[in-house]
């Protein structure tokens, strides 16, 4: 967590200290060790680190110098800034917060993004090795003559529930069942004072949410609906937000080949992006109402899971056709829909690594987005590109039909591999009907592979911040 601190004395100070530089103003009492440094490197370009050892003068061991390069910054540069402030934090650090106000005139937002993008960077997931070495965490500071406390604070904690969805994503099946997915969402209310409830599988066969316990069939581990509800608005208007909740999938009897079947544990990243969001939300008091549904299940294998020509009943009462039991996730979501609607939902936002079909389209660095309502769909975008989640739109309306071909039920949950993204999409909108909803695929965006710009290789965290600059920006309507 980053602390303000209102004082700085660089000559004195012996914590290391990082400092932004550009050719158009220079600390004075740095003046001349910048002077004889750019003789030798380019230490003004953007991202340009230069560590400096001094041998006398000052008490600290070790300045980091990082180039501004020359102007006209956009958001997106002031987070690759502090990413690399990020990469050179080893020990207690001080940032000259003022060094880098040429970044952004806004010293609230700049703030926020800088104390967000390096507590992302720093990331570590606390993982089962047995190896580990107790290792102090740095203290890091932004030092600043103005107040930016406000800043820091909502900067940390959109790196905090971040990172908890992170690691939520990051963790193994049997460390993460739904039961245990459950009793973290209950600990997460508690803390954070919000209502909740979570139904058992009894519960939830009384609810006739018969698409979901579909999926659950093949697990010996009992499906939960999560719900949670937070309020803080005088509004009658609710907006849910759901998470696919499948804490692994092994794609059932249509199942996954055996590279295939690699990191599906990740296949509940949309349940921990929507907890995320919704730890946000609750951490800043924004005055809004928000609900989170996550039906968490399983997909796997048994003499009593579900096998292609099935048909099962939703909790709309619309029947469907099971060819893929590797579609599964649109199945849980549908029956969370309609939980959602019948809970007075106003707006409904769906998260989820629906399909392989969104990488072919978009790659692993944008999310898919879908919808039925082009006025949501702005504002979540414009919330997209505050927080620097991309996200690009996909159709809709042209593949429901393909969805109700069926010779034994209503719908059918895979009616093909081309624009199987869409498809996906377009089951999920049947069943929203008329609500306003999105959709956001991120099964190309949930995990990386190797280190990035915000945060080693793992789960990202991918789409908390913005589902709560989306109910941010909601506050002031």
């Amino acid at each position: 967590m980053i602390k303000y601190l209102n004082s700085l004395n660089i000559k004195e100070e012996t914590k290391t200290l990082v400092i932004g530089v550009t050719s158009k103003k220079e600390c004075e009492e740095l003046k001349e060790i910048l002077t004889k440094l750019s003789e030798h490197k380019d230490i003004y370009d953007m991202c340009e680190v230069t560590n400096f050892y001094p041998l006398s003068d000052f008490k600290t061991k070790r300045f980091v110098f990082v180039g501004l390069g020359d102007g006209d910054y956009d958001l997106d540069d002031v987070r690759s800034v502090f990413a690399t402030v990020a990469d050179e934090i080893t020990d207690d650090t001080i940032i000259d917060f003022d060094s880098f106000k040429i970044l952004h005139e806004d010293s609230r937002l700049l703030s926020e993004i800088a104390s967000e993008t390096i507590g992302l960077v720093t990331y570590k997931y606390p993982d089962y090795k047995t190896d580990k070495k107790d290792e102090k965490e740095p203290e890091i500071y932004f030092y600043s003559t103005t107040d930016i406390t406000a800043g820091i604070n909502a900067g940390n904690i959109n790196a905090l529930a971040t990172n908890h969805a992170r690691t939520l994503v990051n963790e193994p099946r049997n460390k993460l069942t739904p039961s245990l997915l459950a009793e973290y969402a209950v600990n997460l209310a508690k803390e954070l004072n919000i209502d909740y409830k979570i139904y058992n599988k009894k519960e939830i066969e009384e609810l006739k949410m018969g698409a979901f316990l579909a999926v659950n069939q093949g697990s010996k581990e009992e499906a939960k609906l999560i719900h949670l509800k937070y309020r803080n608005s005088d509004s009658d208007e609710i907006i849910t937000l759901i998470g696919k909740g499948l804490t692994y999938d092994s794609g059932g009897y249509s199942i996954k080949t055996k590279t295939g079947m690699v990191n599906m544990k990740t296949d509940m990243g949309g349940a921990a992006a929507v907890l995320g969001a919704l730890e946000i939300i609750a951490r800043k008091k924004l005055p809004v109402n928000v609900d989170v549904v996550i039906a968490a299940t399983e997909n796997l294998i048994n003499s009593e899971a579900i096998v292609p020509d099935d048909v099962v009943v939703s909790m709309s009462g619309k029947t469907i056709e099971i060819t893929n039991t590797d579609a599964e996730g649109r199945l849980t979501l549908v029956d969370a829909v309609t939980f959602a609607r019948l809970n007075n939902a106003a707006k409904i936002i769906d998260v989820a690594t629906l399909t392989g079909g969104v990488i072919t389209a978009l790659g692993t660095d944008i999310t898919g987005i879908f919808t039925n309502n082009k006025d949501f769909l702005n504002e979540v975008i414009e919330a997209s590109k505050l927080t620097g989640e991309a996200v690009w739109e996909l159709p809709v309306d042209p593949f429901r039909a393909g969805c109700r071909k069926s010779k034994v039920a209503d719908y059918n949950n895979s009616p093909g591999r081309d624009g199987h993204a869409s498809f996906g999409a377009a089951f999920i909108a049947e069943f929203a009907e008329d609500t306003p909803w999105i959709h956001l695929d991120i099964a190309g965006t949930c995990y990386k592979e190797a280190p990035y710009k915000l945060g080693p290789a793992g789960a990202t965290g991918v789409m908390v911040r913005t589902l709560a600059k989306y109910l941010e920006m909601k506050k002031g309507n």
